[in-house]
């Protein structure tokens, strides 16, 4: 089966169940796994190249909604009569039913429901071991700084927090994702502050402008070094990598909870 993924997040899953190799074709910021980098580029995620799309002929594109905007991708796809199946991950047991559904759609379903099963025990460990944590921080997850986005409750992130023994600073918002600005973070003066730019590479991130920011330089999560640059690609996509990237946190947090657990194969595999 001819397959095109035009989203990051729907590339990952595609490798997770080892079809990453019918691949014809991907958006632009897909780069994991590293097999993939050779592929057709169709354009951004946000606006693909419909046209070359179609000539790449594909039994099936892999779309998404998991961004605002793709919705003009759908309706191409609707237009042209391209077979497409459309996620939307909110979740970690939508990426865990995602699994299933691109596996079903493939034909591929046992070994679609073997991964979604080596997932679901992982992540059940995961939130065995937060169980244990008696110190649960508050993390302040920066999305863009200017204007702040920040994710609310509705997101994969804030689950991601909890089983790795942190708390979203905004898990109060019944909202995937929260314009808001740098007054109110200050006043909800959180425990950790997690810097994960979309799109932008780490080595990019420059933490010494929050320093810059009125009343940050007060804040104790400043004052006491704790303030980490995050990899986008672990925790701003909605593929089954946001395990690894709780496996990082958890580490990162409780190292005397998480220290000890080995993260499995099958989890950052490049496939």
């Amino acid at each position: 089966m001819k397959l095109v993924s035009i989203c990051p997040s729907n590339t990952e899953l595609a490798a997770y169940l080892g079809i990453a190799g019918q691949l014809a074709g991907v958006d632009d910021f897909s780069d994991w796994p590293g097999t993939v980098r050779d592929l057709p580029r169709l354009g951004p995620d946000l606006s693909i190249d419909m046209d070359r799309l179609e000539s790449l002929e594909p039994d099936l594109v892999l779309a998404s909604l998991s961004v605002p905007g793709m919705e003009r991708n759908v309706e191409e796809l609707r237009k042209r009569s391209i077979p497409h199946l459309v996620l939307d991950p909110q979740s970690l047991g939508d990426i865990e039913d995602d699994l299933i559904r691109v596996g079903e759609a493939c034909g591929i379903e046992a070994e679609a429901r073997r991964v979604s099963a080596e997932y679901r025990r992982f992540l059940e460990e995961m939130k065995e071991r937060s169980e244990r944590v008696t110190d649960t921080p508050t993390l302040y997850w920066e999305w863009w700084p200017k204007p702040v986005f920040t994710p609310g409750s509705v997101n994969w992130l804030t689950e991601v927090s909890r089983i790795a023994g942190g708390r979203n600073l905004y898990e109060d918002v019944e909202l995937a994702s929260i314009q808001t600005d740098w007054e109110d973070v200050r006043l909800r003066n959180p425990d950790r502050i997690l810097l994960a730019w979309v799109g932008v590479r780490t080595e990019k991130i420059r933490p010494e402008l929050l320093q810059k920011r009125p009343g940050w330089p007060e804040l104790a999560a400043m004052q006491d070094g704790k303030v980490d640059i995050m990899e986008e690609s672990l925790y701003c996509r909605p593929s089954p990598r946001l395990l690894e990237g709780a496996w990082k946190l958890g580490r990162l947090l409780h190292p005397e909870v998480y220290g000890d657990l080995e993260l499995p194969e099958w989890v950052n595999r490049e496939a």
